[in-house]
């Protein structure tokens, strides 16, 4: 019987290093080198879908196997299959692509299992047969919750095509998915599955590696769609080896607060789309529910008030108005805070910066808090306008016009500069209601009206600053105390 070798992987990178380092030689991270055991190779393995010369062969799902030369490589579509869920479908791209691999990620209780249980569902009303193979819950489990799910249709519409399976065994799964040929394999989760002829404990570096290699050659083999669950550490990766992120042709990531109903599903990877689209869910009583576009962020319309300002963001092909508010209270000099809920904290530094450089502001000995409502996380660039106005009205206790939409990037000189997909950022807050929109000199058509919304530009941040308005107050909603105490900060 072969000698088991011993190496070291890197759970960073995926890399493997015949002995223990401190630091990963290929990408620099400390400490991240595991030890695993690679088991000898058996001749004749079972799962495998090539022969001993591997050429000629043909799998079920019609995808040739083997060399062959590419102008002879079939030209045959592989129309995707939609899984019943609109915002999933838009993160892969348009549906499930056959004999693809998806691994999908997230912190425990925030929705996973129920997310690919109604995906389960609505493919197995759409007549075809789905393995659901869970080594967390038993079939009792599922039922109780597939029924949940289904509302007053009930499982009458599933026609038997969903079926459930509780076991931890890899080659039991895989078995069963060779025996009922089900369009959508899914197994939850991939940390609690294990090899029997594998002397490693479920969970471990070994287990993963050929755990996630043996669904991924399912896949390949039979033109299924296998969905993979991973865990996560608590630094939000997935936990396990980089490469099983290697492995699969679809990353996606589950994200949100599982103390809050907002759900968000990221692309991390994917080999057939784009992986900016996001797809956003809200988690109730019956379920995840979609959450339409038109819902999101706010209403350009809303009441404005100093520190208030809204910003059209992108997420994909989606269009979304954030607004973002900060507050600005004194602090000590040489200790102020920056706290960012919602966008990069090191952006927000970076702001505030330049509007003390090029601003005018004095903000060194202020403590300075930003946050996008709704709980959404927006990095992307053409915030920093709507971020800026922000900070500059809550200093000077001064708003913004109302309806008013700031699109744009900040450089570090306090120039305002052009971003990606203008056109479709202003149609948007034209739709949503806005009634102006700050936008750069660089856009293409400059200022003017387009439609019902008025078009300013503006070439630098202090140009953005003075289209503050002093706030306009109501008096007689204000306390005693503080009529005719209005106070402006220079």
């Amino acid at each position: 019987m072969a000698k088991a070798k011993i190496e070291f992987l890197c759970n960073a990178c995926g890399a493997n290093h015949p002995k223990w380092l401190g630091k990963c030689p290929d990408c620099g991270a400390w400490d991240s080198l595991e030890r695993f055991v690679v088991e000898p190779s058996t001749p004749g393995a079972a799962g495998m879908p090539w022969d001993a010369t591997g050429v000629g062969l043909t799998a079920a799902g019609g995808m040739q196997i083997g060399a062959v030369a590419i102008e002879q490589v079939s030209d045959a579509d592989f129309a995707r299959m939609t899984s019943g869920v609109a915002e999933l479908d838009r993160v892969l791209g348009g549906g499930f692509v056959q004999g693809s691999a998806i691994l999908l990620g997230g912190d425990p209780g925030i929705g996973k299992s129920t997310l690919l249980l109604q995906a389960a569902a609505a493919i197995a009303r759409q007549g075809k047969s789905v393995l659901y193979a869970s080594s967390e819950e038993s079939p009792q489990q599922l039922k109780l919750r597939a029924t949940r799910l289904s509302g007053e249709a009930g499982l009458a519409p599933l026609g038997g095509r969903l079926h459930a399976m509780c076991e931890s065994s890899i080659a039991k799964i895989a078995e069963a998915a060779r025996r009922l040929s089900p369009a959508l394999v899914v197994v939850d989760s991939i940390q609690l599955v294990a090899r029997p002829d594998i002397s490693a404990a479920p969970g471990s570096i070994t287990q993963l590696r050929r755990c996630c290699l043996d669904l991924v050659t399912l896949a390949k083999s039979t033109g299924a769609v296998v969905l993979i669950v991973g865990h996560v550490t608590k630094d939000g990766v997935i936990a396990g080896p980089k490469l099983l992120e290697h492995l699969v042709d679809v990353v996606l990531s589950f994200e949100g607060d599982r103390h809050t109903a907002l759900r968000i599903v990221r692309g991390v990877k994917n080999r057939f789309g784009s992986t900016h689209e996001i797809g956003i869910f809200e988690m109730q009583s019956e379920g995840l529910v979609e959450v339409e576009s038109a819902s999101l962020g706010t209403d350009a319309r809303g009441p404005r008030r100093p520190g208030c300002a809204v910003a059209a963001a992108m997420a994909g092909t989606r269009g979304l108005l954030a607004e973002v508010q900060a507050l600005v209270a004194p602090g000590l000099l040489g200790a102020a805070k920056r706290r960012a809920s919602g966008i990069d904290s090191n952006r927000l530094a970076m702001l505030v910066a330049v509007l003390e450089k090029h601003g005018g502001l004095r903000l060194a000995d202020q403590d300075v808090f930003v946050q996008t409502v709704g709980g959404m996380k927006l990095t992307e660039p053409a915030l920093d306008l709507a971020v800026s106005l922000a900070i500059a009205g809550a200093f000077l206790g001064r708003v913004l016009a109302p309806s008013t939409v700031a699109i744009g990037e900040v450089g570090l000189t306090g120039d305002v500069r052009s971003v990606a997909q203008l056109e479709q950022r202003i149609a948007e807050a034209q739709r949503r209601g806005a009634d102006c929109v700050i936008v750069p000199p660089q856009a293409s058509r400059g200022k003017g009206v387009r439609g019902s919304c008025a078009v300013r530009t503006v070439a630098t941040l202090s140009d953005a600053i003075a289209l503050l308005e002093v706030r306009s107050r109501d008096r007689s909603t204000e306390p005693q105390g503080l009529r005719g105490a209005v106070i402006e900060r220079a």
